[in-house]
């Protein structure tokens, strides 16, 4: 037989590279030749160097509007990263994509992580750069963890996402128990901005959790109706002044004390000031959590309650000493970490633990399928257990609103249907 024919292309591009290996000190610009050279590196070289190590891509808004969340992320991913920096043995090397806070922008950036060959990916910071990375993360079967995102869509949507935070439903829940199991109330009133789905899913949850905790109190006995346990008043968007709702409240009832009020800081707080003297117990969600409301100087906010995921005096699980104890060794004996970086913390440790029970960095469908069966998991945030579709089964912590501070009231542990 005779011999093999020579391909052309192959020998001159061999030649290009020699070619412009000697030319390269001639280049003023230094990046630009590591750029043309990491170009040139190719899918297998690629795919060695992630052999030797295990990559996780952080999908961030690193710059933009959304920064500032980011940044809390981050920081709680790379604390972790400072005390676990391995898994199967190998080092663990974190992939940066800054998003850029741009919707524009967020697709791309997901493409370059998958480029990268990451294993895992974490972020993003709101539900919308999520829900824009996931379509790329989902097409190239690359596990996600998102960390502060709320939407249910993101799971529900793709196999490949699952997250360290309660969904949005879930604080309805929380709250119901709160009120039956630590108020002693079998009623309440919903306070509920129409055409709002965010405050319609936790309603729905808080009254349909509350009907069955007195439908079980009454050993099934008793039939319960939505309107037997709970009295709703809606508002417009933007209402500022709440004397319509308190007339109907008045009307409506006089045994209710509990009101849940799943909106945000702002239309509470004016919500309290105009129901202040009907002595009601106001529950919301934590999107209260913030320095305008905790800083309120009306005397109903500041014996409010709420959901958060996570207080630092609340040590539920024993991670939260070994956090705190890194976080303050880093940040200072003051310093006081917040939800992000606690759930930023306990994402980073969720995807170690899915890779390592996996045995296979590379292995995405594998991985996905460890993380979903991941039970009892001790986080910084609780004890998390992961249902079918990447969804924490988690406790939520009731915090109580005293003088600014929040101190820990109650721990719920919601369920939902798989």
């Amino acid at each position: 037989m005779g011999k093999k024919s020579r391909n052309p292309l192959k020998y001159k591009a061999a030649a290009l590279i020699a070619a412009l290996a000697v030319a390269g000190s001639c280049l003023t610009g230094c990046a630009t030749w590591d750029n043309f050279v990491a170009g040139l590196k190719g899918e297998k070289v690629l795919e060695q160097e992630a052999a030797e190590v295990v990559r996780i891509g952080v999908f961030e808004p690193m710059t933009g509007t959304d920064k500032k969340g980011a940044a809390a992320e981050i920081r709680g991913i790379e604390l972790a990263h400072d005390l676990y920096p391995e898994v199967l043995g190998k080092p663990v090397e974190l992939v940066y994509g800054d998003n850029q806070s741009d919707m524009n922008k967020a697709e791309a950036v997901a493409q370059e992580l998958v480029n990268s060959k990451v294993s895992v990916v974490l972020g993003s910071y709101t539900n919308t750069l999520s829900l824009l990375g996931s379509n790329v993360f989902g097409e190239a079967k690359i596990p996600a963890v998102g960390i502060t995102c709320t939407n249910p869509i993101l799971t529900k949507s793709n196999p490949y996402y699952a997250r360290v935070c309660f969904i949005d439903a879930s604080q309805g829940n929380a709250a119901a128990k709160y009120a039956f199991e630590f108020l002693k109330q079998n009623k309440a009133i919903v306070l509920l901005e129409k055409d709002n789905d965010y405050a319609m899913a936790m309603a729905t949850q808080f009254t349909q959790e509350l009907m069955s905790l007195v439908e079980n109190s009454y050993g099934g006995q008793v039939e319960i109706t939505p309107t037997s346990v709970v009295y709703t008043a809606e508002y417009e968007k933007g209402t500022t002044d709440f004397t319509e709702q308190k007339e109907a409240i008045q009307k409506a009832t006089t045994d209710m004390k509990v009101v849940f009020l799943p909106a945000d800081a702002q239309t509470a707080i004016a919500a309290m000031e105009s129901l202040a003297d009907l002595d009601l117990i106001f529950v919301g969600t934590n999107q209260w959590e913030t320095e305008e409301f905790l800083g309120s100087d009306s005397k109903v906010v500041k014996d409010a309650r709420f959901t958060t995921v996570y207080d630092s005096h609340s040590d539920l699980t024993g991670m939260n000493t070994v956090f705190l104890e890194a976080y303050r060794e880093k940040y200072g004996e003051d310093a006081v970490p917040s939800n992000e970086e606690a759930l930023g913390f306990d994402a980073y440790r969720l995807a170690l633990e899915a890779i390592a029970q996996a045995g296979d960095a590379q292995n995405g469908d594998l991985i996905m399928e460890k993380m979903t069966s991941i039970e009892s998991f001790e986080g910084v945030t609780g004890t998390i257990t992961l249902n079918a579709h990447g969804d924490p089964i988690k406790p939520v912590i009731i915090v109580r609103a005293k003088e600014g501070q929040m101190e820990p009231e109650y721990t719920a542990a919601p369920v939902w249907d798989e």
